[in-house]
């Protein structure tokens, strides 16, 4: 059982952390000081709130804190319980009375992610939330209890949940395997009912009953059983009510009760049982019958037409009169579930997220970007920039319109083929670059070209503008798979599959591009690395290893171009494998290569054409073992945060390594931590905040570390929280400040109570003094030594006990 934290993902904002510490500030300070030092302290505490509010407008998640970025557009189901609770294909959200949105997530107590059914018990007042992997949630109130034992079973076969029906305290999960009774007051599987022919495994796709009888629909038709067998466990007590009275063999997609009656979905038309049998109550052949729901007495249709693709939703009476038909082609697209409640009509479409509609439509769609983001990942400007498309482990084009992606802390935002139709020729977005000169965005389109964003003005670069060249055998396919800007701003760009297959936009937007001197398959090019030499560093997909480029004195002047090739094998770079996915450079100029088989560095890459330079392969100590560091893991991405420290994505999830890579302070999995998938593709770092963002196959998480890069002088320092507010246990950080400083924190006659070094631009503290002891209420000095040798006060921190 875990507790389930109750705020929404925008409210983890220290504003809303301080009236609480204020409230309980106020009653233990009244309890333990004098009037006149109470006053003093409450002073001091609202300068310190006033400054505070100013300083916090985009303030960050505590440190050691997650949020997830999810797509909440794709919404599957709805049910009506305590509040309206809408599952997306990610996770839950509920809206109240209120219209307040909550979100339900691994990051406030969900034990997992993508949802496949969920379901409402009155009896109990619990929401039953089940995932693609069989794991099983139940929340009540702000508890959730998992139910493990499906996910964990040895069973083989089928276990998929395709619906759920809760009833009297109890769960009935319609799956592959058949049906599986959970009790929902033990919180453990109650029985399994194997009501296949034979009492074999059958797909049961849904479950209801009237009282009496039981009824099943499943792939071997409609299925009845006395309420009142001895053991329903028992496949004999199942008659198949499929092949006679009207309901012919087959599979029954769904079977429901409205106004007392019996109601059956097989394909497109629906069945109503009467005294002789059934007969058809609804029937249309032009539309797909995506959902059927019962809803306080009324049918719901949700449908799709066969030939336009238009979705509608239909009311429809227990007696089959059509109440009502509603289609509008901004909130019913690809609809999949609707109910009823107070007259107002709830639709959850997973190409639209979830509407409600009284007259008109409301949209109910938390933010969160369209979807996961495969391709670069940067922070720039205090905004996160995430490339949505996508290539597959051949370098083969998924089609991917959504473009890319920005954050500005609060709000997100798309730019692509759904807000530009300029981009319609643009897919895939893989890479990204900020310009230095106008801090406009430049995105490659694996397939479309390069694509400038500045503001308002998109402009786009093919072979006809630039001197970009199209893939080998195609007559457009311009293929843009690495950018990166060099010292001097001119953006090169790697052209995947071109002859010529490495460009550079000079900063005098002028044009050229070269052919690597080496034979290299498919003419495999990605992501672009440049040193501190001005050089490039150019990964090479397809198990072709890594490229340097030194150009000389000029861009034009080839006469002192200078290349190597890294590969496997003393002498020839030293690389652990050919498979390179990922480079970055450190603070010490050294570049760091993630390969299918770990991590290489090159720590003299500014000599690398002067004198016999290769990749060494770091040794990591974990635990009582020293081995290679990520030897037998496929590093994806490596992000270097403000402290020098390593952030390595791979298949198995994230680490958080030293600057040296000799040990693991971090490694984090979707299973022991709020992880949403252990497969990452790539990582980012906010310099300024040290938040994390992790793009993983599920979609994109953040993790607010500790580290951020430091500045040249001690300017705007900020401590949060501060007031630090009773019985807080976090961790209290002190941002701003240059490198590696040296922090102490002193009682305000200078007593010494606790010092430690910034880790870049930041400083954690955890309220103790050098002894480990918890420190008094009161006011505390933040003094600063920097790289000068000078200490200074520059700031104070109010603790309150």
């Amino acid at each position: 059982m875990q507790q389930f934290l109750l705020h929404k993902q925008s409210s983890i904002k220290y504003k809303a952390y301080i009236p609480i510490a204020i409230g309980s500030a106020r009653q233990q300070m009244l309890n333990s000081t004098t009037k006149a030092g109470y006053q003093i302290l409450l002073l001091l505490i609202s300068f310190f709130l006033f400054h505070i509010s100013l300083k916090a407008q985009n303030a960050q998640v505590p440190i050691g804190y997650w949020r997830e970025h999810l797509n909440y557009n794709s919404a599957q189901a709805v049910v009506k319980g305590d509040k309206i609770y809408c599952a997306t294909a990610n996770n839950v959200f509920s809206v109240d009375a209120n219209n307040n949105e909550q979100r339900y997530s691994k990051i406030n107590g969900l034990n997992d992610i993508g949802v496949s059914a969920i379901g409402w018990d009155e009896t109990t007042q619990q929401l039953v939330i089940t995932y693609t992997n069989c794991n099983i949630d139940v929340v009540k109130g702000d508890v959730v209890n998992n139910i493990g034992d499906i996910q964990r079973s040895a069973v083989v076969g089928n276990k998929t949940i395709n619906s759920i029906y809760c009833n009297g305290g109890f769960a009935y999960l319609c799956s592959g395997l058949g049906v599986i009774v959970l009790n929902l007051t033990k919180y453990e599987v109650n029985d399994a009912w194997y009501i296949g022919n034979g009492g074999g495994e059958v797909v049961v796709n849904a479950i209801t009953t009237d009282g009496n009888f039981w009824y099943a629909a499943t792939n071997e038709g409609l299925k009845q059983a006395s309420v009142n067998a001895a053991n329903l466990a028992n496949y004999n007590n199942w008659q198949n009510l499929s092949g006679s009275n009207g309901l012919s063999d087959g599979v029954t997609q769904n079977a429901v009760l409205a106004s007392g009656k019996l109601l059956v979905q097989k394909n497109d038309t629906l069945l109503v049982q009467n005294s002789s049998g059934f007969a058809i109550l609804y029937t249309d052949s032009n539309w797909q019958i995506t959902n059927l729901n019962s809803s306080n007495g009324k049918l719901l249709l949700c449908q799709q037409n066969k030939q336009t693709g238009i979705g509608r939703v239909l009311q429809i009476h227990a007696n089959g009169a059509i109440e009502t038909t509603l289609t509008n082609s901004t909130y019913i697209v690809l609809p999949r579930q609707a109910m009823v409640d107070n007259n107002s009509l709830w639709i959850a479409d997973s190409s639209e997220g979830l509407s409600k509609y009284n007259t008109s439509f409301s949209s109910y769609i938390p933010d969160g970007p369209l979807g996961t983001a495969d391709g670069d990942m940067l922070v720039a400007n205090n905004t996160l920039y995430a490339a949505a498309g996508s290539v597959d482990a051949n370098w083969q084009a998924l089609q991917n319109r959504n473009g890319l992606y920005t954050f500005n802390g609060d709000a997100w935002n798309t730019i692509g083929y759904y807000s530009k139709p300029i981009f319609d020729s643009v897919l895939d977005i893989v890479t990204l670059a900020i310009d230095p000169a106008n801090q406009s965005i430049w995105a490659g389109s694996y397939g479309g070209g390069l694509v400038n964003i500045d503001g308002a003005t998109t402009k786009i670069y093919k072979a006809n503008n630039s001197s970009l060249q199209p893939t080998i055998g195609t007559n457009k396919d311009i293929r843009v798979s690495g950018l990166a800007f060099d010292n001097t701003n001119n953006l090169w760009i790697s052209n995947y599959g071109a002859a010529q297959n490495i460009s550079v936009r000079k900063a005098d937007g002028s044009y050229k591009s070269f052919a690597i001197p080496f034979i290299h398959t498919g003419n495999a090019v990605a992501q672009i690395t440049i040193d501190d030499a001005n050089q490039l560093w150019i990964v090479s997909p397809l198990g072709n290893g890594l490229f340097v480029y030194n150009y000389g004195s000029s861009i034009d002047a080839v006469n002192d171009d200078q290349w190597k090739f890294f590969k496997t094998g003393v002498g020839s770079g030293n690389l652990p494998i050919n498979t390179v996915y990922c480079t970055a450079k450190d603070k010490n100029g050294f570049i760091w290569i993630g390969t299918a088989k770990g991590i290489a560095v090159v720590q003299c890459p500014t000599e690398v054409f002067t004198q016999n330079c290769e990749a060494i392969l770091p040794v990591v100590q974990q635990d009582s073992f020293a081995g290679y560091l990520f030897q037998d893991e496929e590093v994806h991405t490596i992000a270097v945060d403000g402290a020098n420290r390593k952030w390595v994505g791979t298949k198995n999830g994230v680490w958080l390594i030293s600057p040296e890579g000799d040990n693991i302070i971090y490694r984090f999995t979707a299973d022991n931590s709020p992880l949403l998938n252990n497969d990452i593709k790539r990582i980012a770092i906010d310099p300024q905040s040290g938040e994390v963002y992790i793009a993983t196959a599920a979609g994109i998480c953040s993790f607010r570390s500790t580290a951020t890069e430091g500045g040249e002088t001690n300017s705007n320092v900020l401590v949060f929280p501060n007031p630090v507010p009773p019985n807080y246990n976090g961790t209290i950080a002190i941002k701003g400040l240059v490198d590696n400083a040296l922090v102490k924190i002193a009682e305000l006659d200078g007593r010494l109570v606790y010092q430690t070094r910034a880790l870049g631009g930041q400083a954690i503290w955890n309220g103790k003094n050098y002894k480990g002891e918890q420190i008094a209420s009161g006011v505390y000095l933040v003094i600063v030594r920097d790289d000068t040798g000078l200490e200074k006060i520059v700031t104070k921190i109010v603790l309150v006990k």
